[in-house]
């Protein structure tokens, strides 16, 4: 009996905070196009959270296939390291690997601030103090063109005191129809208050490969709802007969690990006061005192099993992330799971599917597609890095880069009409 009221009350506050989300959409009043850019084209940039390089062929994603044929597809879309959600959702969308744009990690600590950034904590995620460089947003709202975004890492934040016109607040609890929907009401507004970048976000896809590994018919499941998804989408919006590319992105693929023979760090004394910021697949220690991380350096490479133990500065340099950490926030030492294996997480189950390796592994390849008039059509390129959507995304909607930023034009620029 007691077990069941535990359940009930779970479920109960499960519930409330369901009802406490907010779902309506945010608009910042009084902004419009800009004559000139009201005759721009439309993007809607929609990204698959967890969407593997491989998983539309190997699901038999049909609206996906058929329309990237009359585009354009990537072999594959390499992710930035670490290959995890918010440091990638967040390169994509500023063209800046995550040493550069500060989301280094989903959980980091920030000296300077003696503050902690966390994927979940509503109060940072929203503080656009934590977020460098220009999101695309942010880039054509400060050049007179209206955005809007159901979601994106980094859309609910004041970043440079900027959010889209339109906007919602994360959560997962509106329906897909629903969600399509204002995308096309979005579209259908005046030309003066329509949006001509739109961003959208599907979870499914990375909720299942997590719990279920990526060979599971629950992934093939969720891919199959998402391939449905943008069919409708993309049906709907060539309904208005406006001139609309749409781009479709991943942050990170999915592996399968050893959820038997998980890692686990031995305690030992030098490791005492250094400050950890633990993950499945990495962890970062941050210390006091040059002897202080020596110490722990040296205990943790003594006993590496299953993963390799790095000194910040000693990083892979094809990973532009610790000898690059402009912002201060990666830790002075970083430990890394071999594929197939990662770190016990306490009391918590773990689950079979996980991301966030050495973004050189295949099986954390992300996907890009892209079709509309202004991309070719039954075209083909090799994989690449996710900072160079951005440079395209600018092009196409005729805005001006206004900071240095790490992709590069030449690299898709190709893909074009």
């Amino acid at each position: 009996m007691k077990r069941l009221l535990l359940v009930f009350a779970a479920v109960f506050i499960s519930s409330l905070e369901l009802i406490a989300q907010d779902t309506t959409q945010q608009i910042v009043a009084g902004r419009v196009n800009s004559a000139s850019n009201q005759t721009r084209p439309y993007v809607i940039m929609i990204s698959v959270d967890g969407f593997r390089y491989d998983y539309a062929e190997k699901y038999q994603a049909q609206n996906l296939l058929r329309l990237s044929q009359q585009g354009v597809r990537a072999t594959a879309m390499q992710p930035s390291f670490p290959s995890l959600t918010f440091p990638n959702h967040y390169s994509i969308i500023t063209g800046l690997y995550p040493a550069h744009h500060g989301l280094v990690d989903n959980l980091f600590w920030d000296r300077k601030r003696k503050e902690k950034y966390r994927v979940g904590d509503t109060v940072s995620v929203a503080d656009g103090s934590w977020y460098g460089g220009s999101p695309l947003w942010v880039l054509a709202e400060k050049q007179k063109m209206v955005s809007a975004s159901y979601f994106w890492v980094g859309s609910e934040a004041d970043i440079q005191g900027i959010r889209p016109t339109y906007y919602f607040k994360y959560h997962e609890k509106t329906g897909i129809d629903s969600r399509i929907a204002q995308v096309v009401n979005w579209l259908k507004l005046p030309e003066e208050q329509r949006p001509h970048l739109i961003t959208f976000y599907f979870p499914e896809v990375d909720h299942m490969g997590h719990s279920y590994g990526p060979d599971s018919d629950s992934v093939r499941a969720a891919v199959k709802f998402v391939d449905e998804a943008i069919g409708r989408m993309t049906a709907e919006v060539a309904k208005l007969n406006l001139p609309v590319n749409f781009i479709i992105v991943s942050d990170h693929g999915m592996t399968a690990v050893d959820t038997v023979h998980t890692i686990t760090i031995p305690a030992d004394t030098s490791l005492a006061n250094l400050k950890a910021m633990p993950g499945g697949e990495k962890i970062m220690y941050y210390g006091n005192t040059e002897e202080e991380i020596t110490n722990a350096f040296n205990f943790l490479k003594r006993h590496e099993n299953h993963y390799t133990a790095y000194r910040k500065q000693e990083t892979p340099l094809r990973w532009h992330y610790g000898q690059e950490d402009i912002y201060g926030r990666i830790g002075d030492i970083i430990l890394l799971a071999e594929p197939g294996f990662a770190f016990k997480g306490g009391s918590k189950k773990m689950h079979p599917g996980h991301h966030g390796f050495d973004n050189n592994l295949t099986n954390m390849n992300a996907i890009f597609m892209a079709w509309g008039p202004a991309f070719k059509t039954n075209y083909r390129i090799a994989t690449f890095e996710n900072v160079n959507v951005y440079p395209l995304v600018a092009y196409l909607l005729g805005l001006n880069i206004t900071q240095p930023i790490d992709g590069k034009l030449e690299v898709l620029e190709n893909i074009l009409q």
